[in-house]
C-alpha cells in the first residue's frame, strides 16, 4: 500500500492498492470532486492538494488532468479509511507510524523510499497516509476478532512456537585438505587452538572450504551428504573430525560449533512483519464488505472510479501506488 517500485516491500503485498468499487456517478455538484459515503471531497480541497504537491520541491508533480486524477485517487482512499475507522470504532490516527513504516520497508531507509515516491508525484504525506492505512487494517482486524493484538507477549509466543518447529542448525566449519595426513594434522592443530580456524582455512581455499564457521541446517546438509550430516549431528559442540564425501576430492576437516538459536530480539522485526502481514490481510477482507456498501461517486469532470483509480471516462488507467504496469 505504499508507493510503486520500492526495492523491498515487507508485509507480503500489504503495500499494494486496495480495490475500490466502481460505481456510476449518481450524485453530482460542480463544487464536489467526489463523494465518499456521506462525506465530500470538494473541488477546492482537491485543488489545494494538487497545489501543495506542485509547490513541494521534493515532488515531481505532473501537469493537467492526469495528475488531478492521481491526487483525487489518494484523497478518495483516505476518505474510505476515515469512514471505516469510524464504523469499526478504531483510532483514525494510530500511533507508532514511523516504526510501522520501517517494518514495512525492512532494510530500506524511509527517506530513500520517500524520495522514490516523490519522483513519481507522491508527497511524504501520501506515503505516511499509506502507512496509516496499513495500521488501520490491522486495527480493524483486531477490533473484529480476526487477528491478535500485536503485543510483545503474542510475538514471543510465535517465537517460541517457531523455535519448536525450526530445523536444527549448528555453526559448521569445513576445510577441504588434499589428503588424510594433512587432515590429521589439521584436526590436531584446530583442537589445540580453535581460534586458528580462519588462518588454517585460508591455506586451503576452494568451493568446499568455508572461510569461517557459518550456520548450517542439519536437514539441508543431509539432503546433500547424509553420512556427513549424521556425523555432524552426533558430534558435540567443539568437536572436530575428518571424513571423505563422495564427489568431493581430498578430505574434509569439519569443526562443529554451538547450536544456532536466534534470539527473540534478533528475529523480532520478522515476527512483527509476519504479524502485520496476517492482520492487514484479515483487515482487508473485513474492510472489503464495508467498502462494497459505501457509495462512492466521482464527478464526471474528473472521470470515474475503476479498480481503485480515478480514470478518464473514455478509458485509460492512472497507476495506483503499489501496482505494476
Amino acid at each position: 500500500m505504499l508507493m510503486p517500485r520500492a526495492p523491498r516491500v515487507v508485509a507480503a503485498g500489504m503495500l499494494v492498492a486496495l480495490a475500490l468499487p466502481a460505481l456510476a456517478a449518481c450524485r453530482t455538484s460542480p463544487d464536489v470532486a467526489a463523494y465518499v459515503g456521506e462525506e465530500t471531497i470538494t473541488v477546492d480541497e482537491l485543488q489545494d492538494a494538487v497545489d501543495a504537491r506542485r509547490d513541494d520541491p521534493s515532488v515531481a508533480a505532473g501537469e493537467g488532468a492526469a495528475y488531478d486524477r492521481l491526487v483525487l485517487t489518494e484523497l478518495v482512499r483516505a476518505a474510505v479509511f476515515d469512514s471505516a475507522a469510524e464504523h469499526y470504532g478504531v483510532d483514525p490516527d494510530p500511533r507508532g507510524l514511523p516504526e510501522l513504516f520501517q517494518i514495512l520497508l525492512g532494510d530500506q531507509e524511509p527517506d530513500a523510499y520517500v524520495e522514490e515516491a516523490g519522483a513519481q508525484g507522491y508527497s511524504r504525506e501520501d506515503t505516511l497516509e499509506r502507512v496509516r492505512q496499513v495500521a488501520l487494517l490491522q486495527a480493524i482486524a483486531v477490533a473484529e476478532g480476526e487477528a491478535e493484538e500485536p503485543t510483545a507477549a503474542a510475538l514471543r509466543a510465535t517465537y517460541e512456537q517457531g523455535l519448536a518447529e525450526q530445523p536444527e542448525r549448528v555453526e559448521l566449519g569445513i576445510i577441504n585438505v588434499p589428503d588424510q595426513a594433512t587432515a590429521d594434522a589439521t584436526v590436531a592443530d584446530l583442537l589445540a587452538d580453535p581460534e586458528r580456524y580462519g588462518e588454517v582455512a585460508a591455506s586451503y581455499p576452494g568451493p568446499a572450504t568455508t572461510p569461517a564457521p557459518q550456520p548450517a541446517a542439519i536437514d539441508e546438509l543431509a539432503a546433500q551428504a547424509p553420512d556427513l550430516a549424521a556425523r555432524v549431528a552426533d558430534t558435540p559442540a567443539g568437536g572436530i573430525f575428518s571424513t571423505t564425501v563422495q564427489g568431493v576430492p581430498g578430505v574434509l576437516v569439519v569443526a562443529v560449533g554451538e547450536p544456532v538459536v536466534p534470539s527473540f530480539e534478533d528475529v523480532r522485526p520478522q515476527l512483527e512483519a509476519a504479524a502485520l502481514n496476517e492482520a492487514a490481510a484479515a483487515g482487508e477482507e473485513v474492510l472489503a464488505e464495508y467498502r462494497d456498501g459505501l457509495d462512492i461517486d466521482v464527478n464526471p469532470r474528473y472521470g470515474e472510479l475503476e479498480e481503485g483509480s480515478v480514470v478518464p471516462l473514455e478509458g485509460g488507467v492512472v497507476q495506483l501506488l503499489g501496482t505494476e504496469d
